[in-house]
């Protein structure tokens, strides 16, 4: 009997509370935003806009948008506000499109899309730069320098002159330091000083090249790069190795950054100079100790990356090379003792033997000549 009542009040919530949300709705048009525009506002930055349709009921209803960028990456989102700002490159256009959704409680209810669309930029075909790498460096001084480096389009005049911008956050700049090529083309920028902040994590750095020529139209080139990803780290500080007993113990300080030690792993490289035995090691605190052969030399490097905190970037260079231990020669000494000891014999024994041999037959021939002038010279005597 519980049971039946409990089914009898389901059926009647449903009756009386979700049967009317849906009558409701089912007399109400969702209509498309109208007055959809894209518009570059930035280096590889788009604002989109639209407008409320002014036929759409407002009534209880919660209306928000839903926005689908299709080109260059796709990606989906939805939002209350009737605008919307997204970073992306533009060299090959940017195409995207917008919808009402019209939501009532648990119900959801969709317009048609409204499309929109921004061209390419013009440009002949293979103008625009290739093989497009660049690196940040944080300095002493807690500021972040930038270096870029790039190909030619192939089909790029060789009067072509390319010109680097960067934009971080709101700032952007165009290079003033250019390294070219053997037909004077800008192949190379660098930045010594940013608006970079070596403190954010994971934010782009938008790269945009464009050129001029009197024989083409030059297409400009984009790139997004993650600040963090770009970064060659710095090498570790103060690195100090010793023995104690037959550890090896070693100890250094996290690289130039503003980021906690914490944030930073190491390799650490170690190569024995009497077997030439070489291991790299992966450690993630600021010491270490390993248990080594004392009778052998050690040549010790270090080198960082980014840990946990933000995405990896460029290992640091090796720290330079230090060294631990000496090859014992107490063996070698031995052999050599032991040689020299069994050669000395072997000629002490050899020299006894030719005295043994050579000496009596001398002796035995002085004796004869000896003896043989007192009788010659006594024969010689007797025939005067």
């Amino acid at each position: 009997m519980d049971n039946t009542m409990g089914v009898f009040l389901i059926l009647l919530w449903i009756t009386n509370v979700v049967q009317p949300n849906i009558f409701q709705a089912e007399g109400v048009k969702v209509f498309p935003p109208v007055n959809f525009t894209l518009t570059v506002s930035a280096l590889a930055e788009v604002f989109l806009h639209w407008k409320p349709n002014s036929n759409q009921e407002q009534k209880n209803y919660t209306i928000r948008y839903d926005v689908e960028i299709i080109t260059p990456v796709s990606e989906g989102y939805d939002t209350k506000k009737t605008h919307s700002f997204r970073t992306a490159v533009l060299h090959n256009g940017f195409s995207a499109r917008i919808r009402t959704l019209l939501l009532f409680d648990d119900l959801q209810m969709k317009s048609d899309w409204v499309m929109g669309e921004l061209k390419p930029p013009p440009g002949a075909a293979e103008t625009s730069v290739t093989n497009l790498s660049c690196v940040t460096y944080i300095t002493i001084y807690s500021t972040v320098s930038l270096h870029c480096a790039w190909f030619p389009g192939k089909g790029a005049p060789e009067d072509t002159e390319y010109f680097l911008f960067y934009r971080y956050k709101t700032y952007t700049e165009e290079c003033q330091d250019y390294i070219k090529d053997k037909w004077n083309r800008n192949i190379e920028c660098r930045f010594s000083r940013t608006h970079i902040d070596p403190e954010e994590v994971d934010d782009l750095i938008v790269i945009h090249i464009n050129g001029s020529s009197k024989y083409a139209a030059i297409k400009p080139f984009q790139q997004l790069f993650d600040q963090n990803a770009i970064e060659k780290v710095n090498v570790p500080r103060n690195v100090t190795v010793f023995l104690e007993q037959n550890y090896l113990l070693a100890k250094w300080e996290k690289p130039i950054s503003s980021f906690p030690k914490e944030c930073f792993e190491y390799e650490f490289y170690l190569c024995n100079l009497k077997s030439g035995n070489k291991q790299i090691l992966k450690i993630s605190s600021n010491d270490f100790g390993l248990r080594i052969d004392v009778t052998c030399r050690y040549s010790i490097r270090i080198r960082a990356n980014h840990y946990i905190c933000c995405k990896r970037g460029f290992w640091s260079d090796w720290s330079e090379i230090l060294y631990v231990g000496e090859n014992k020669q107490e063996n070698s000494i031995a052999w050599i003792l032991a040689l020299l000891c069994v050669s000395s014999c072997s000629i002490a024994l050899l020299l006894a033997v030719i005295c043994k041999i050579v000496l009596p037959k001398r002796t035995g021939s002085f004796r004869d000549d000896h003896c043989n002038q007192p009788h010659q010279r006594l024969t010689t005597k007797s025939c005067r």
